[in-house]
């Protein structure tokens, strides 16, 4: 078995680190950073993967599981399909406009479900005699945050530099905003009354626009992972 199929238990992160069992918080985000350097992608002779299961090492490590717990063991196959049954998981498009859309039951059943516009996560429906909670699940460029709509729009350096008008694709159809000076600095434009539609209690929501020039999305998933980590890089 390589070291990239072992199951990473406490032991087998301590030993990524090379720290022992009574390592202080301080001493593990020393021991990460020191690690961290010598195989990050960004540097010659860097690994991905070997990155990717170092940040895991420190994550498990700081969450401090059991001395020799199996570090991030998935769910039994049942919990896990009682789980997914209970759930009925919609994107954030059929959210802002309803629609149909499948979902497997508990008892293996699959249905064709037609939901309304405006559903939030946390929302109940109830569905061939079971009660599903609803989930929204955006795809990174599309999300849906409480009330609010999110969209990424990728955009060209010069505009964003130089100002000027952009057709962005939303799920309510493409959107021409003006993209200002102030708007390129805060990389965010907001679209009022855009959002969600309002739906029993909850209200109408807005269409926030983020935006990226194209040469800043070219990251990597390492870079991703640093950025997400990059508390445990500071000094």
């Amino acid at each position: 078995m390589s070291g990239t199929d072992q199951p990473l238990t406490t032991r087998r992160a301590r030993e990524m680190l090379g720290v022992d069992a009574a390592a202080s918080p301080g001493e593990l985000r020393r021991a990460f950073r020191n690690r961290a350097k010598a195989v990050h992608p960004d540097r010659d002779g860097g690994d991905a993967e070997a990155f990717r299961r170092l940040v895991q090492a420190y994550e498990a490590l700081r969450r401090g599981p059991g001395p020799e717990t199996s570090i991030r063991q998935p769910p039994s196959v049942q919990t896990r399909r009682a789980a997914d049954a209970a759930t009925l998981n919609v994107s954030p498009t059929v959210a802002v406009q309803g629609g149909s859309l499948e979902h497997v039951m508990g008892d293996g059943r699959r249905l064709r479900i037609t939901v309304p516009a405006g559903l939030r996560s946390g929302d109940r429906l109830r569905v061939g005699g079971e009660l599903l909670s609803v989930a929204v699940r955006g795809d990174g460029r599309l999300i849906v945050r409480g009330d609010d709509l999110w969209v990424t729009a990728v955009l060209d350096r010069t505009l964003m530099d130089q100002g000027g008008r952009a057709r962005v694709e939303t799920p309510l159809g493409p959107r021409d905003v003006w993209i200002t000076q102030k708007a390129a600095a805060r990389g965010l434009i907001r679209l009022a009354g855009e959002g969600l539609p309002a739906r029993g209690r909850h209200r109408q929501g807005d269409m926030f626009i983020r935006l990226q020039a194209a040469s800043d999305t070219a990251s990597s998933a390492a870079r991703a992972l640093l950025r997400r980590f990059a508390a445990a890089w500071a000094a």
